[in-house]
């Protein structure tokens, strides 16, 4: 039986990879076959400090794939504002490029997923090619709960657009 083929996407800021590269191992641990996706600059980053550590068998049966995020400047990817519009608009097509890729070089269709919560975008993408969606949120409980209160805590006039 073929292992199922999940696709894990974090947000490319700092906290997020490393969460979902830790999952990763665990997937692959329990038979998965697993894409971990980057962004350019990111995959960059990730490769280098591969090469420091020893090389591939630290990576233990992950594939690893990259996208861009649309930044050209190294100095627009430190403002998140910027960082979070580009993405949006230009990882969506990049993504569903990639996988479309992947399938037409023979690799198992992807099954799953397993977005970071700040990329909801991946969301419509998945759904419009049929893959199934978990998401991960890499941060702590309380602060989810805060990011699921604000619409509220607006309404509620405890919060204005300022904060």
């Amino acid at each position: 039986m073929a292992k199922a083929h999940i696709l894990v996407l974090p947000m490319p800021a700092q906290g997020h990879v490393t969460p979902l590269m830790e999952l990763s191992h665990r997937l692959v641990d329990h038979g998965f076959e697993v894409t971990f996706v980057n962004t350019e600059a990111h995959h960059a980053l990730v490769v280098a400090a591969l090469q420091a550590a020893g090389g591939a068998s630290a990576m233990a049966g992950i594939h690893l794939a990259s996208i861009s995020d649309g930044v050209e400047d190294d100095e627009e990817r430190k403002d998140i504002s910027k960082l979070i519009d580009s993405c949006t608009r230009n990882m969506p097509g990049n993504l569903e490029r990639l996988i479309a890729g992947m399938e037409a070089a023979g690799r198992p269709k992807v099954k799953w997923l397993i977005p970071d919560v700040c990329a909801w975008w991946s969301f419509d993408v998945a759904k419009r090619l049929g893959i199934r969606v978990a998401s991960l949120w890499p941060a702590s409980a309380a602060c989810l709960a805060i990011n699921l209160r604000i619409p509220s805590l607006t309404e509620e006039g405890l919060l204005d657009n300022k904060g």
